[in-house]
């Protein structure tokens, strides 16, 4: 049986969850938070800062939520979560980079200050984080014209599906992005998201940029 530790309001545990959830892959969940401290010790020792999500499989403990998504590939097979020609499964990688470093990381940028405090943020790191999330979001709405929407989950669908879910309440996904807005909304409503999106409704208060009027959960 395999083990994710994380927690159900982060990204990343998102991430690995999304492909666990999706092809219905055997687990057990185990949160790190103060009620199960071992659960804490052993992220601390797989990584070097200490980071969930962690994938033990069997003891062999792998960190960082793509390469996560790397093992369960191999598990999965078939190419479902990345496509076996080299060449596709090269652009596939190639997004789940865009959606790592040029949302979710650009728009925690925004929540470290938010959280740093809140009444005294540095307003120009935020003002050039939330540009650069506009950026990325002109980029992905071009990029959309040409990618499928379907009911397919694939690392793209796990990269994207947890920043977009978030970075909404940072700089909003509005009608300036319609393709990127309609995409959200579908990946949303894929189950594997729901489940995630539901998991962490006791949470969701945590997040120091929350705006329930944009909560379409």
């Amino acid at each position: 049986m395999l083990a994710l530790y994380g927690h159900p309001l982060s990204s990343y545990t998102w991430k690995a969850l999304i492909a666990l959830y999706a092809y219905d892959i055997p687990f057990e969940f185990r949160a790190v938070d103060q009620d199960h401290p071992e659960n804490a010790r052993l992220v601390q020792a797989a990584g070097p800062l200490g980071k969930f999500p962690v994938l033990d499989d069997d003891g062999e403990l792998v960190f960082e939520a793509t390469s996560i998504i790397e093992h369960l590939a191999l598990k999965v097979g078939g190419g479902k979560l990345i496509p076996t020609n080299p060449e596709a499964a090269s652009r596939v990688r190639m997004l789940d980079r865009v959606f790592d470093n040029y949302v979710m990381n650009v728009m925690q940028v925004v929540v470290n200050e938010t959280i740093r405090d809140g009444a005294n943020a540095d307003q120009v790191r935020c003002d050039e984080a939330r540009e650069q999330l506009k950026r990325s979001y002109r980029w992905l709405e071009t990029w959309l014209e040409g990618y499928p929407r379907g009911d397919h989950v694939t690392l793209i669908e796990c990269a994207a599906a947890p920043p977009l879910y978030y970075a909404h309440w940072v700089v909003e996904i509005d009608d300036k992005y319609p393709r990127l807005k309609a995409w959200r909304r579908h990946l949303l409503a894929l189950p594997a998201v729901k489940r995630c999106i539901d998991d962490a409704a006791p949470y969701r208060h945590w997040f120091p940029l929350y705006r329930p009027e944009l909560d379409e959960a």
